[in-house]
């Protein structure tokens, strides 16, 4: 089984084959269906599920709160047992929102940033035409890919106040490194959600983009008694005013993705935050502007 999986992982490690296998196929009609899959309450079905799902990825479920699921999806969303991340409860400090490895990062010039090297996007074909670019020129941001092993419950950057949640329905490209290096506005046409949030009360505000991948739609927020997914189409606005408290849990992937975190100028990078590296939920991410 391990000499299996691993001719598998040298398949998909040849870039041309990983994204002709995962993208080239019907990518809606696959999601949907792990999607229901995912969901099936059978043990012998979950349990050959996360075998397999161990086999073939870094799974580690020893910080997971519960060791019995009802399903994959179940294992999918799992909670952290208590205190399994620290949060940075510095004023001064914005935490990563997700675990995740860094993508992308740095200053927002010209309303524009990177999905990989070579390949900018407009944060406003991100955000939807609500969002005036302008008011994040200058400023800073992080894409953060989750693997499918990883932790997939994402929680709040800083405290303050979610005012507004747009859903954008789109395709499902895988977000991996390959097909972001192929496929240019990837971000932008993939189903995602702007979370725009003030902060710092009221003195700043940040936006917290979950966008979705093959295998990765929907999206669920607390405090939103719905589920953002293919159902809707084309921008769907909710105008809302949810408080939240730095390191509460915002929400989840019904089957994970990647994080894209904007703030406006004067914010900076945190000192260890750079292109590749692995972070968790809680730690330091951004930097606010000096009082």
């Amino acid at each position: 089984m391990m000499k299996i999986a691993q001719t598998i992982r040298n398949i998909f490690a040849n870039e041309d084959l990983n994204f002709l296998l995962t993208n080239r196929i019907p990518r809606h009609a696959l999601t949907v269906f792990i999607g229901w899959f995912s969901k099936i309450e059978s043990a012998w079905i979950r349990d050959l599920s996360i075998f397999i799902w161990r086999i073939f990825t870094d799974l580690d479920l020893s910080e997971a709160k519960k060791t019995q699921f009802k399903s994959l999806h179940d294992c999918f969303i799992r909670e952290l047992k208590e205190g399994a991340r620290p949060i940075n409860d510095a004023e001064s400090v914005l935490i990563s929102p997700s675990d995740g490895i860094v993508g992308e990062c740095g200053i927002i010039k010209n309303g524009q940033v990177f999905q990989a090297k070579g390949f900018p996007y407009q944060i406003s074909d991100l955000l939807g035409s609500h969002i005036d670019p302008v008011s994040l020129e200058g400023g800073v941001y992080v894409t953060l890919r989750l693997t499918s092993a990883m932790y997939h419950r994402f929680h709040a950057p800083y405290s303050g106040v979610i005012d507004r949640v747009v859903y954008h329905s789109g395709d499902t490209w895988n977000v991996n490194p390959v097909a972001l290096k192929r496929i240019e506005n990837l971000f932008c046409k993939n189903e995602r959600a702007a979370i725009s949030m003030q902060i710092a009360a009221g003195r700043y505000k940040i936006y917290l983009v979950p966008v979705a991948a093959i295998l990765v739609a929907s999206i669920r927020l607390h405090g939103l008694d719905v589920t953002l997914n293919s159902h809707y189409r084309g921008s769907h606005h909710l105008k809302c005013a949810l408080p939240c408290v730095k390191g509460e849990q915002l929400g989840w992937f019904e089957h994970g993705s990647t994080i894209i975190l904007f703030a406006p100028s004067g914010f900076s990078l945190a000192p260890n935050i750079a292109n590749g590296i692995t972070i968790k939920m809680g730690t330091a991410l951004f930097q606010l502007p000096p009082l």
